[in-house]
């Protein structure tokens, strides 16, 4: 079959005898410059087709603003998010141009989109945008997918650039627009799947009968006669951490974090292990929930619910109302939560002194602040920030736009939750381990605090930095001026961009964030991998009073993967978010809403709504009156006659003129 470019679609698909517009493509210029070397990189295609390929090794010579341009002829089948080797030099303008040498590790393993047929050959139309190429399906791999139907596909070969791959169709989907199609396209394309292996259920199929028996209680701390509760959502399907209370006298009271013991069913080597370790996390769409693990252990066995014993693992605390612990006990534990608290129930508890554990739950929020004030006194920064939920109706189409309100209760459970974790890591944090999984957190970059200062700047806002670094509490400090102010929400924003991504490592360096020499992520292995091997690595200390001697190497590589898999589930929910966010907004087309000025661009202004935070483009051609464009030093667009200016953080009225889901576009204009 021909396996020419499909050219009846709107892919920038580059013929063959087509000149590239590229100046480092050029023979002549190719001869004038040797290569200078090659690096490691995560690429980034334009709608052009053109790639650009920043450095991910840190203290590279590489500055913030430099990248490698690959033009299109040059990209060698690498695809937007791709991690690649590329070999590098200065071109004629000095900017640094390319080749991707080879592909190390795919974004994606596969794609959805449309079937088309055209003249008598089957192409995958990717839902993607910046997948520059279409997807020859041969007839015989069709799988029983029909033209016009949302198909998942993946690649089976392709070794030329200048051809189109060939794929198949492993899945179909369904009709475009479904919601159920669109939310499973979302999640395949990130690598996430509501199906299990048919062997992972077969393997815990033999939980279905499942007791604790009395010598599985022998080996472990029994605390079923202790007070216990969880708290929780109002529609929470799964209750993986309990809290329990037990006042020991002299102002010294128990504390006891309890994580359902995931690690007891998930042993290593088994299938169901291997599935939990691919999936490395649970996907939270707008409407769904994509579990780790099957739903007989997340929702059953690992749900701590009233009223039944369950196994868990646990940090023990004696701590004084002043937040200090003083003895610390972790381990295997047997529980029975005897209350099951919404978050709006607790807080009725805590605020009227009335109803059922009252005054554990009063004492436990105090102590919750008490310990909030502590580590913001130690260098956390405040970035909470205001999110909404879509309610939907039957159908998956969003209806209402609800504001989440968080609570006392919300934030009692969180620093409870921080407080195991850190007491976990730091209890892992000797000279005895040879290997442990941190959760770290980085310090900003110079170059992105310099950006930050100076953005800030504009807006009336200074940030001092000292010698390449910030203090938290000057952060903290323009945090709390903001509140009231229209900014808000646009600078937390700012700074959230400016600072490094928390990964997983083996290698720790403190959690800047929240202000920790010592952090892991310990509190829920339901929905998390990373948590089990913490489980189990705390386990073998308890046990054996150290760590056994294992390969370093296994550990990193589990990190880094865990991570990946946490960057897939994070863009696959918020592509399911911005899904609703176009969708709700289609049906106000004309409509007018305040909205707040999120960013700016060389073609126009990001708007996000300021009830529903549905974010569109005010494009620069649809600015009238003037001229305008694009300041890249102050973030903003400015008319060249009248010198109006729109920044971020300004407050405008916009209308709602046009929407896409496929492209999952919003287009407004000034009202």
């Amino acid at each position: 079959m021909n396996k020419k470019h499909h050219k009846g679609n709107h892919r920038n698909n580059t013929p063959k005898n087509n000149k590239p517009n590229n100046r480092q493509s050029d023979k002549s210029e190719n001869k004038s410059n040797d290569k200078q070397g090659e690096m490691d990189g995560v690429i980034s295609i334009t709608a052009k087709g053109i790639g650009f390929v920043r450095s991910i090794k840190k203290g590279s010579f590489f500055r913030k603003e430099e990248s490698v341009e690959v033009d299109h002829d040059h990209l060698n089948t690498a695809l937007q998010g791709d991690r690649v080797r590329v070999s590098y030099k200065k071109g004629r303008d000095e900017k640094l141009v390319g080749e991707v040498l080879s592909i190390i590790i795919r974004s994606k393993s596969g794609f959805a989109g449309i079937l088309e047929k055209k003249d008598g050959v089957f192409w995958l139309l990717p839902s993607d945008t910046k997948i520059y190429t279409d997807i020859l399906i041969p007839q015989e791999r069709l799988g029983g997918a029909k033209v016009g139907e949302k198909v998942f596909a993946i690649i089976t070969s392709w070794k030329n650039q200048k051809d189109s791959p060939e794929g198949k169709i492993v899945e179909v989907l369904g009709q475009p627009g479904d919601n159920d199609v669109e939310m499973k396209a979302i999640a395949l394309e990130r690598g996430f799947s509501s199906n299990f292996p048919t062997e992972v259920i077969h393997e815990v199929e033999k939980f279905k009968d499942f007791k604790i028996t009395p010598d599985e209680i022998k080996n472990r701390r029994d605390i079923r006669t202790t007070t216990t509760f969880t708290i929780d959502p109002e529609d929470a399907k799964d209750f993986d951490d309990a809290i329990s209370f037990k006042d020991l006298g002299n102002n010294i009271f128990e504390v006891g974090i309890h994580i359902a013991d995931v690690s007891h069913f998930v042993r290593p080597g088994t299938k169901l292990d291997r599935e939990a370790y691919k999936r490395g996390t649970s996907v939270y769409l707008v409407d769904r929930t994509i579990p780790m693990l099957p739903e007989i252990l997340s929702n059953d066995l690992c749900s701590l619910r009233p009223d039944e014993d369950r196994l868990a693992m646990s940090s023990i605390f004696e701590i004084t109302a002043d937040g200090t612990a003083h003895k610390a006990w972790y381990g295997k534990t047997v529980i029975r939560s005897q209350k099951r608290f919404t978050y709006e129930n607790a807080q009725e508890v805590i605020n009227t002194g009335i109803g059922t554990f009252a005054n554990e739950l009063i004492f436990l929020n105090n102590l919750a602040k008490t310990l909030r004030e502590i580590r913001f006194e130690n260098g956390a920064i405040s970035l909470d920030q205001e999110e909404v939920k879509f309610v939907l109706d039957e159908n998956g189409f969003p209806i209402k736009v609800i504001k989440k309100i968080r609570q006392d209760t919300n934030k009692m459970i969180e620093e409870l939750m921080l407080l195991a974790n850190r007491k976990v890591a730091e209890q892992m944090s000797g000279e005895d381990s040879s290997a442990f999984v941190y959760r770290i957190h980085d310090a900003p970059p110079t170059d992105n605090l310099v950006d930050l200062a100076f953005f800030l700047k504009q807006i009336g806002f200074n940030l001092p930095i000292r010698n390449g670094k910030v203090l938290p509490k000057d952060i903290n400090t323009i945090i709390a001026e903001l509140e009231g102010r229209t900014e808000k929400g646009a600078v937390h924003t700012s700074i959230i961009r400016s600072m490094a991504k928390a990964i997983y490592s083996t290698k720790n360096i403190g959690h800047f964030g929240l202000g920790f020499k010592y952090y892991t992520h310990f509190t829920s292995p339901i929905r998390r991998y990373p948590d089990v091997i913490v489980h189990r690595l705390l386990q073998d200390k308890v046990t054996h009073g150290h760590l056994a001697k294992k390969d370093l190497k296994e550990y990193e590589t589990a990190s880094i993967y865990a991570s990946e898999r946490e960057k897939n589930a994070s863009n696959a929910e918020r592509s399911s978010v911005k899904y609703k966010q176009v969708e709700y907004m289609s049906v106000r087309i004309g409509q007018t809403f305040d909205g707040v000025i999120a960013g700016a661009t060389e073609w126009g202004i990001f708007v996000e709504e300021k009830e529903s935070k549905c974010e569109g483009l005010i494009r620069l051609k649809d600015l009238r009156n003037d001229f305008y464009v694009y300041n890249e030093k102050e973030a903003s667009v400015i008319g060249k006659k009248t010198k109006k200016r729109y920044r971020l953080g300004d407050k405008v009225r916009i209308k709602v003129i046009a929407t896409d889901v496929t492209k999952l576009n919003i287009d407004y204009v000034l009202a």
